[in-house]
């Protein structure tokens, strides 16, 4: 039995403003992402990839096709059936918007305490064990700014994989960090989400990276214009 794919777009259009200040963005856009699946979307500034990225992470709502996430349509969906999916969702930005008032773990933390049947006790524990997973097993009490640009996107990572989303997607991951920086947090992002059977869509204009990837989608213009499936990639 095939699996339903997380992500499923079909002939979406997405517009800014309105009346005579409307303009279309995103043009008739196809596409679906399977249970597991490392995808990178690349292409030039302007070409839509973060309006498409928001989308899918249910930050904006769809004008125009389908758009479906997780199994629920997102075109129409109610503001509780759009926080309903958030939450199966982890998101890592360029800038890691950590809480600079907290700790590494109460950063983390507070990712697991949106489910609300999680207590407090145990939201903590897997906080610390994910630090741990991500290499910051010696920084859980670390407030951001005592802590590296890579070491910041680590516990970025740590707060969008703890809670074991269905989808994580990635802005930039990478594009604050040097190349080493850069390397080690994507290879992280790729053994996490392997082990956790998670589906990833990363947005970069990092070269380096791409060979992490199961498939390479190509924006320009608001239009997905290559779709590309690295079928022998070799074993990590």
């Amino acid at each position: 039995m095939l699996q339903e794919p997380i992500v499923a777009i079909k002939n979406l259009n997405y517009y800014f403003g309105k009346g005579s200040l409307r303009k279309q963005i995103l043009f008739d856009i196809n596409l679906e992402m399977q249970p597991g699946e490392i995808t990178i979307m690349t292409g030039p500034s302007g070409s839509g990839k973060t309006t498409l990225l928001t989308l899918m992470g249910s930050l904006r709502s769809p004008q125009e096709g389908s758009l479906k996430v997780l199994g629920q349509e997102l075109i129409g969906a109610s503001k509780s059936q759009m926080v309903q999916v958030r939450r199966h969702i982890g998101y890592i930005f360029q800038a890691h918007n950590l809480l600079k008032c907290l700790t590494a773990r109460q950063n983390v933390q507070m990712s697991v305490e949106l489910h609300r049947d999680i207590p407090s006790q145990e939201a903590a524990t897997r906080s610390t064990a994910m630090l741990e997973a991500v290499g910051l097993g010696d920084r859980v009490n670390y407030y951001p700014e005592n802590l590296s640009g890579g070491q910041k996107q680590r516990v970025a990572i740590a707060r969008a994989l703890v809670s074991h989303p269905k989808l994580v997607l990635a802005d930039e991951p990478t594009a604050a960090l040097d190349s080493k920086s850069g390397r080690d947090v994507v290879e992280l992002m790729q053994r996490l989400a392997k082990e956790q059977g998670c589906t990833i869509l990363m947005v970069t204009h990092d070269n380096r990276i791409l060979d992490v990837a199961d498939r390479i989608i190509h924006m320009e213009d608001g239009r997905l214009v290559r779709d590309t499936i690295i079928s022998e990639k070799t074993p990590a």
